[in-house]
């Protein structure tokens, strides 16, 4: 959502909880014991899909909460080919976002979170083009390596793997892709270099979720034969949370803000069903597990810690829940004898975590500052307390990588607060904290991530830790927490935050496109950002081959740490048409820096930092224009108003909370995409926009769904918006008009424009329309019908309704010549 220098905005959503993704986990005596009846139950759940939004957020809480199971979400990708309504973040920025999003939706519904390295490269009609652009034997490996690691008895797949063509083709292959995987992982021969991190594994059985979507009607999934079909009611009511497991699945699927995924929750019985795809079929049509023994005697070892797990569970006190410690110690031991490593390490870290909230105990490390730089000087308030009767003894704290160990053999006294405060050196060569996927150019379809471990992982393990090791009643239990920031805000109280480790300099371009047509110069605004004091250094400019500037080098001295400074650089461009990329360069303390530090930021995630590659389009064309003023109504969020102000546009932002009383000053009026999906009251100025149409007006508007839309009619005559979409952006279109003046009035318009497009031809194309639209354009996606209605013109009145389902809200920010050669055209046709 960076706007100007890309810096983040704080978008508020109207949250209760504002900055309390990183606030620590703190259980009631009934979260205890809902963990104390997971740790009796040893059985593991993979679900399976392709993109964040894509899980089943009502059999992923099922599963967690009433069936007790480890369970874990795989999103092949990160999402980052969807839309924003939230913000202006697109591609990787929004993978970030969409990537936080379903990690606050497994804190509500209890599942855990895996990807791939599968780039969501937008949309895709067949698996076949969407498995060559993906690396299908890469992205096969990460489903292996997944479910290697993570062990399930079942792996759910969320779509039908023998649908192709029939929906979105990521869907298709992430179900082909698990259903190969399935008879895979248990293969010493398959993908042996994981072998040293991981076991093969076979999993027990693999489902499909299937429900009447899928079946085309109720009607006919009523209907259908199901045998071999699991059934389970997923509207368990919890009393301790006070919610039915619908409820929870619902606040779990609102998380998905940026996708409007706002859910209003149910409450009584549902049924999903489960279609067994491969393995053993279970006796009970209602029960996934039947006949896998999710016991403790399961491991070897295991009867005698199930013994005294029914017994803390049936003793268990609500009131005084550390009366459970002296057995659950008891059972702790016995579960670190246990040879199933693989269930040790799982079962200790549960057990280990229902102890210290049965005693109370509260651990925190607070950094002074939310950033430091690799080398810096950190200062650390470490706070540990025991609010329980049981003894405790602090044996040691730990500051890592290796800052500081010391051993202390310290009583926690009861309800008596400590606090460690420590002053420690970060290393030089320690990582900055930017999402791992990133840090490395990848390809359209696939991110680059070398390190096997990393891969799969949600987000980048933090470089800084603190550690405490306790003794309760005779055994040590290891406590390891990231350092935080947090502070106090005056309306909304105490604010947690990351602790990030970031680099010394920061370095941004103010636009991402910057046009020349009608003057040979344009002034580029950077601006260099220090994380340090004193710093100092010089800024140039990587220009490409036949581009100048004025002048070439800055020299600068910024004071303050955290201060900014912003620089002008004259750009002379070439005579020719040209469309380059340039980018910004510091140098200081004998280093080159070329990234910018970005922050995604919103109320309902953890604040993110991201370091990407700082760089702007030059774009050299011959555009004409005709018009100034430009009225915008912005909808889910876009940057089209910026790349119309870089063509010489004067735009003016229209507010439906201020609208104005007269329309005719403006030359075009253009409404944001999905702006009668996002704005409820557009359908109370719809007529006042029909009326500027007739009395002489150029109005534009962007794509819309054909769901959840405000209005019946876009435009003064009927428009039905279908599902098509062109999804090639290298699909041929053919002009159906070429003598119309949108092609001809200001620029010529030829089938050189259409090249260089990016991610996708257009979305949501109309299907019907009435004979006053003319339709100019027309495209389709290989062995499809033509799509028609992707750009439609109407005469009403004086002036002109346009209707386009062309994406040009990606073509513009990416700097297209024929995108912005065209798109002004539609704007000039009125004037």
């Amino acid at each position: 959502m960076h706007h100007f220098y890309k810096s983040a905005l704080l978008i508020l959503l109207l949250l209760p909880t504002v900055g309390q993704s990183q606030a620590p986990e703190k259980w009631t005596s009934c979260d205890i014991h809902e963990a104390l009846e997971k740790l009796n139950f040893l059985g593991s759940v993979l679900y399976v899909a392709a993109h964040p939004d894509d899980e089943n957020t009502r059999m992923i809480s099922y599963l967690a909460n009433e069936r007790k199971a480890r369970t874990a979400y795989l999103s092949l990708t990160r999402g980052d080919g969807g839309q924003n309504l939230i913000g202006t973040e697109l591609k990787e920025l929004l993978g970030v976002l969409r990537t936080q999003e379903l990690l606050e939706a497994r804190k509500i519904d209890g599942g855990q979170q895996f990807f791939s390295r599968a780039n969501d490269f937008g949309y895709s009609k067949h698996p076949d083009e969407t498995l060559e652009i993906w690396n299908r034997e890469e992205v096969l490996s990460d489903v292996v390596w997944t479910i290697r690691k993570f062990r399930p008895d079942v792996v759910i797949n969320r779509f039908d793997h023998d649908s192709a063509g029939r929906t979105h083709g990521h869907h298709t292959s992430s179900a082909v892709l698990s259903y190969e995987a399935f008879d895979m992982v248990g293969k010493r021969s398959v993908y042996p270099e994981q072998l040293q991190y991981v076991k093969p594994w076979s999993p027990r059985r693999l489902y499909f979720n299937t429900s009447w979507w899928f079946y085309g009607s109720r009607e006919k999934f009523e209907k259908a034969d199901k045998t071999g079909f699991v059934s389970v009611d997923i509207g368990t009511y919890y009393p301790c949370m006070g919610k039915s497991n619908t409820e929870i699945a619902s606040e779990s699927r609102s998380m998905h803000k940026c996708q409007g995924m706002g859910n209003t929750g149910t409450r009584g019985s549902r049924q999903e069903y489960l279609q067994l795809l491969k393995g053993d079929m279970p006796d009970s049509d209602s029960d996934i597990f039947e006949g896998i023994n999710t016991t403790w005697s399961r491991v070897k070892g295991g009867e005698n810690v199930q013994v005294i797990i029914d017994k803390i569970i049936r003793e268990y006190s609500f009131v005084d829940p550390a009366a459970s410690i002296k057995d659950l110690v008891k059972a702790r031991k016995l579960i670190d004898k246990i040879s199933d490593s693989h269930w040790r390490q799982i079962k200790l870290a549960e057990i280990d975590q229902i102890i210290l909230s049965c005693a109370g105990v509260f651990v925190e490390a607070k950094a002074d500052e939310s950033t430091a730089n690799p080398g810096e000087t950190i200062d650390l308030d470490i706070e540990y307390i025991n609010r329980s009767q049981t003894p405790i003894v602090l044996k040691k704290v730990s500051i890592e990588p290796a800052l500081f160990d010391t051993t202390m053999n310290e009583l926690l006294e009861f309800n008596q607060s400590y606090l460690l405060t420590k002053t420690v050196k970060l290393p030089e060569e320690l990582g900055i904290t930017s999402p791992y996927w990133l840090t490395k150019e990848g390809e359209l379809g696939m991110y680059n991530v070398e390190d096997q471990q990393l891969r799969g992982l949600p987000e980048t393990p933090k470089a800084t830790q603190v550690s405490w090791l306790l003794s309760i009643s005779g055994v040590e239990i290891p406590v390891t927490k990231d350092i935080i920031y947090k502070y106090n805000d005056p309306a909304i109280g105490e604010v947690y935050q990351p602790f990030e480790v970031i680099p010394e300099y920061s370095v941004g371009i103010a636009k991402e496109v910057y046009l020349f047509t009608e003057s040979p110069t344009k002034e580029l605004n950077v601006r260099v950002k220090a994380f340090k004091p004193n710093a100092s250094g010089e800024l140039t400019l990587d220009l490409p081959k036949g581009w100048s500037c004025e002048p070439t080098t800055y020299p600068f001295e910024i004071k303050q740490k955290g201060a900014q400074k912003d620089f002008t650089f004259t750009i002379r461009a070439p005579k020719a048409q040209s469309a380059v990329i340039i980018k910004p360069v510091v140098n200081a303390d004998g280093r080159r820096y070329t990234d910018e530090l970005i922050e995604v930021d919103y109320d309902h995630i953890s604040r993110q930092m991201v370091v990407m590659p700082a760089q702007a389009k030059l774009v050299k064309i011959d555009l004409q224009r005709k018009g100034n003023l430009i009225g915008y109504i912005m909808g889910a969020g876009d940057k089209i108003p910026d790349q119309l102000q870089e063509v010489g546009y004067e735009v003016e932002m229209i507010t439906l909370d201020d609208f104005p009383s007269d329309l005719s000053k403006y030359d075009a009026i253009i409404s944001g995409i999905r702006a009668y999906n996002v704005l409820d009251d557009i359908k109370y100025y719809q007529d006042r926009l029909m009326q500027y149409v007739y009395d002489g007006g150029t109005y534009l508007s962007q794509y819309t769904t054909s769901r959840r839309k405000k209005i019946d009619q876009v435009g003064p005559y009927p428009i039905n918006i279908s599902r098509f979409r062109v999804s090639d952006e290298f699909a041929e279109v053919r002009i159906l008009e070429p003598d119309h003046p949108v092609f001809n009035t200001p620029n010529k318009i030829s089938q050189a424009d259409f090249e260089g497009w990016v991610q996708e031809r257009g979305l949501y194309f109309a299907d019907e329309w009435a004979p006053e639209y003319t339709a100019l354009l027309s495209s389709n996606d290989k062995g499809e019908d033509p799509r028609d209605g992707g750009l439609l013109i109407a005469q009403y009145g004086k002036g002109y309704h346009i209707h386009s389902g062309y994406s040009w809200f990606r073509e513009l920010p990416a700097g297209v010549p024929g995108a912005f050669r065209l798109f002004t055209n539609l704007i000039s046709v009125g004037n």
